[in-house]
């Protein structure tokens, strides 16, 4: 199993339909706070299950939904069947887009589960496909120094404020035995320091600066912004 099959099947990562709604829902704010004008042309690239798309699209012109995972995308494409602003891609389709066709390009929880190839290589994607006074957002990276505890930790902080703490403590102990945690023992995550991240989206052509809040509710990860250069 990789990554992709890991999203792609059944999986215990959301302890709860609570967390899962409210999950969604504070990214969909998070992402829909960054978009700069109603008739930006929006792609969100490793948009998972995206619960809030509909909503997303309202703020602007076209969202286009890009995922690695085929069940995903088959989803999404059912689900999004009668949105004439929503369309649902592959990273073979997003790569084919035209050049200069986007005005946002975001990233979120996904550098995680790139190698560096892979994420060099997908910088040079996104480049392309940015209008020249377009943006990238990459926000969920995450630094070498937080730990999984970390990231418990702020799973039941924001499970404690929006009331699904009890779940939470429970989906961790499921966690613990489940496949993402053998996943993440056998392939790892991958993370970066800050200068580290930065001077890679630099090398792409970017002029780049870090966000004072990550996308969703776990801040101790780091968001950055870029525009062409």
């Amino acid at each position: 199993m990789d990554w992709v099959s890991f999203w792609d099947g059944a999986h215990s990562i959301y302890v709860s339909d609570r967390h899962k709604q409210v999950h969604y829902a504070r990214i969909t704010a998070d992402i829909t706070a960054l978009v700069p004008r109603p008739d930006a042309r929006v792609l969100d690239y490793g948009c998972g299950e995206a619960l809030g798309a509909q909503d997303l699209s309202r703020s602007c012109g076209a969202l286009a939904l890009a995922d690695a995972a085929p069940t995903i995308r088959a989803k999404l494409k059912q689900r999004f069947a009668g949105e004439a602003k929503i369309s649902v891609l592959s990273p073979e389709e997003t790569a084919a887009l035209p050049s200069g066709s986007m005005d946002v390009v975001i990233v979120n929880s996904l550098l995680q589960y790139l190698s560096r190839a892979d994420l060099v290589g997908l910088l040079s994607v996104w480049r392309r496909l940015l209008a020249p006074d377009g943006a990238l957002v990459i926000a969920d990276v995450i630094p070498p120094d937080v730990s999984a505890i970390q990231d418990a930790t702020a799973l039941l902080t924001f499970a404690a404020r929006e009331g699904f703490l009890i779940a939470a403590f429970v989906g961790l102990a499921r966690t613990a035995v489940s496949p993402y945690r053998k996943l993440r023992a056998d392939l790892g995550l991958s993370t970066y320091a800050e200068p580290e991240i930065m001077a890679l989206i630099a090398a792409a052509g970017f002029s780049v600066e870090r966000l004072p809040t990550n996308i969703g509710h776990n801040q101790r990860r780091m968001a950055f912004r870029a525009v062409p250069r």
